[in-house]
């Protein structure tokens, strides 16, 4: 393995009031992430690039983020946020066309009381605009709006989409998630759709896990999208609920070992510079 890019990590300067979602039981989580600690992760893990998504619904956050880009060469990328469902969305899109490494965007449906938020009709209008703009549109979902996905995919076949964390199925030792195995192979169909293999150690139920209890949802993702179309994400820091960066990069090279070498690298870093059209030549 030659280059690993890191799909999907977030930074941000930690306030309550700002990260809402970060609650009682994430401790670890409301503190600064920042560029240095990025670059250490880089330092200590071998990684080469990575792509920065919103944590946030905001466009300061897309902005602050878009600044850091610029700043840190090991951010290849950003997945922001900008306000799909809004009726003044072009003037948005525009202040953001002369900024390349706005790569994609995001919208937080897995928090979104609707489970088919993802068929409004004034959302769907937002992801039309993106097509012509050359922004990829990340899917943040769980296994339950799955349903939702497979219809709300098949209403825009030309607009380059990622699947973030395999849709985030239920994951326990001793019970596989059928229901989202389901849908999820069926969504996997489109071929305009890429997918991150992260944030599934969040997704874990017990509090202890090993490689065994990764693997089948790792063979069905494979399965599904095949090395040409899955790619690896750490969603670092919120993985440290659950695992170090480190462990969850070990786990993850284990499970691949069985790929060739070319399909490792796809997995590893083609396939995200494919789908967010890195510059991976300023990488440090």
């Amino acid at each position: 393995m030659n280059m690993l890019i890191d799909s999907h990590h977030h930074l941000w300067n930690y306030s309550a009031e700002q990260y809402g979602w970060i609650n009682d039981q994430m401790q670890v989580l409301r503190q600064n992430f920042g560029t240095a600690e990025l670059k250490q992760i880089s330092a200590d893990n071998g990684v080469n690039g990575f792509v920065s998504v919103q944590a946030r619904q905001s466009l300061e956050e897309t902005d602050t983020l878009l600044d850091l880009a610029r700043e840190e060469p090991l951010i290849q990328g950003v997945v922001g946020w900008v306000p799909l469902c809004a009726t003044d969305l072009v003037a948005t899109l525009d202040r953001y066309a002369e900024m390349p490494l706005l790569k994609g965007v995001r919208h937080v449906v897995q928090d979104e009381p609707d489970d088919l938020f993802l068929l409004r009709d004034d959302f769907n209008r937002g992801i039309r605009m993106l097509a012509n703009r050359n922004l990829v549109y990340d899917v943040l979902i769980y296994g339950r709006q799955l349903p939702a996905a497979i219809e709300f995919i098949e209403m825009h076949p030309d607009q380059p989409m990622v699947l973030d964390h395999i849709a985030k199925p239920t994951i326990k030792r001793e019970a596989f998630d059928k229901d989202w195995q389901t849908s999820f192979l069926e969504l996997a169909r489109h071929e305009n759709l890429c997918c991150k293999f992260s944030g599934v150690v969040t997704e874990i139920v017990d509090e202890q896990w090993d490689i065994e209890t990764v693997r089948p949802y790792w063979e069905t993702a494979l399965e599904a999208f095949t090395p040409k179309r899955l790619m690896f994400g750490s969603d670092w820091p919120v993985c440290l609920l659950q695992a170090e960066y480190s462990r969850w990069l070990e786990v993850v090279q284990e499970l691949a070992s069985g790929l060739s070498s070319d399909e490792q690298q796809d997995f590893f870093s083609n396939n995200a510079i494919r789908a967010y059209q890195l510059d991976v030549n300023t990488a440090s």
